[in-house]
């Protein structure tokens, strides 16, 4: 099997330029995936392109990695409605240096002959005059050929337009794929599904003032069976930085995942053989309660963003925060295990007397934004109280409840999880 075979049994593959599984054959290509870094993370919606240079790799290929430092000036319109938020010089720098240690994760940068390097755009588009761009790449663009891609025109169509700044964006991913052929010989670049023009540009480019054949592979963009934006939760964008996305929710997401996706996500993100993930698309048809593959997908991934450990550390906070019997728990076993679960605060003062209403600790506590959020989700049965379902909108929590007199459980739907601390005040605290 070939590197391009293994891509397209992964579903991997969403389009090519000519003679791409050809050359991937017969010859060993240095490849390139651009990474925006707009965030001081990369995130899941990243993991496709990240995963697709590994398995280049793993088949003797050289990758590159290009975190945009040049082109992160600008921003890219592809995918966009609007204007991206320019960010500093100060803000690219320090988001490449999170984007670097990441990355380091999943390539092998001491591999020999086909070691992964990282570059930095700003090396050469810092040092690039207009005077020199316009002569010598902008007049092999005509703006009929520009205003034709998809990108621009969908832009061109809508209230806000296109800025020249953005427009001049496919120019210089041009520019990225000409400047790496000529320092490190590199044919092949790869890239989601909205970047298809920009990559053939790179390659027309290329072959205008070189006369050499280079290549594009496209990836499709990810979605879920559901129709939502893959990466997307109610709590946020899923990241690769454990400050920003703790472990144990990484790994719930993907613990999490639509039956229908599993298989489909096991393929794209891990590097499991096709008879181990037809063995687990057999056991989910048998037994879908189960979620063995949703459990093995959660381990994979997990492990290789965040490693072994986290992944122990999650599935044991994932026994205690589901166990029937957590309020017989120690809230010391509760916190050793779940420390990275969100811990608002009360004051005990709080819970005296009557207690306090439900609808007021999940708005005030920030599980829900408001009070008619906590009793929609409390009718619709959505809300749990230390596991167990609370339908009753006007039930109050008293210290007797809560578990030592110290801690609530609280879960909204079935996957977050909220550690609600009593705490007493302090002297002179408000």
């Amino acid at each position: 099997m070939t590197v391009y075979d293994e891509l397209e049994w992964r579903g991997i593959v969403y389009d090519a330029t000519e003679g791409v599984r050809d050359v991937l054959a017969q010859d060993k290509l240095t490849c390139y995936i651009g990474f925006d870094p707009t965030a001081s993370s990369l995130h899941v919606g990243n993991l496709l392109p990240i995963m697709a240079l590994a398995r280049l790799q793993r088949f003797g290929h050289t990758p590159i990695a290009i975190v945009g430092g040049g082109t992160g000036l600008i921003g890219d319109p592809s995918g966009k409605t609007q204007e991206r938020t320019l960010l500093s010089r100060e803000e690219v720098a320090s988001n490449l240096e999170g984007m670097r240690r990441q990355l380091e994760r999943f390539l092998d940068f001491d591999a020999g002959v086909n070691r992964a390097q990282i570059v930095n755009n700003a090396e050469w588009l810092d040092q690039l005059s207009l005077m020199e761009f316009l002569r010598d790449i902008g007049k092999h663009f005509t703006v009929n050929y520009m205003l034709a891609k998809e990108s621009v025109k969908r832009r061109l169509g809508s209230d806000d337009g296109i800025s020249f700044t953005e427009f001049s964006y496919l120019m210089l991913q041009a520019y990225d794929f000409l400047t790496l052929y000529d320092r490190y010989t590199c044919r092949l670049q790869l890239g989601g599904s909205d970047q298809s023009g920009n990559i053939v540009a790179g390659c027309d480019l290329i072959r205008k003032l070189h006369g050499a054949q280079a290549f594009g592979l496209v990836l499709p963009l990810v979605t879920t069976a559901s129709g939502t934006k893959f990466g997307k939760t109610e709590a946020g964008t899923i990241w690769l930085d454990p400050e920003r996305t703790s472990p144990y929710q990484f790994y719930q997401f993907w613990l999490n995942v639509d039956d229908r996706d599993a298989i489909t996500y096991l393929k794209y993100f891990t590097f499991l053989s096709s008879d181990e993930i037809e063995e687990l698309e057999a056991a989910t048809a048998r037994a879908p309660d189960k979620r063995e593959a949703q459990r093995r997908l959660a381990r994979e991934v997990t492990t290789l963003v965040h490693g072994a450990e986290s992944v122990q550390a999650a599935e044991r906070g994932a026994a205690v925060l589901f166990d029937p019997n957590v309020t017989r728990l120690p809230v010391a076993s509760i916190l050793a295990v779940a420390g990275d679960v969100p811990s608002p605060e009360l004051f005990e003062e709080q819970f005296r007397g009557e207690g306090l209403p439900l609808v007021d600790v999940l708005s005030s506590t920030g599980v829900t934004s408001s009070k008619s959020e906590a009793t929609r989700l409390i009718r619709s049965g959505g809300i749990y109280v230390n596991n167990e379902r609370v339908q009753n909108e006007r039930v109050r929590l008293t210290l007797d409840q809560a578990i030592e007199g110290q801690l609530f459980l609280v879960r909204k739907g079935q996957k977050q999880n909220f550690l609600i601390r009593v705490v007493k005040k302090t002297v002179g605290g408000d």
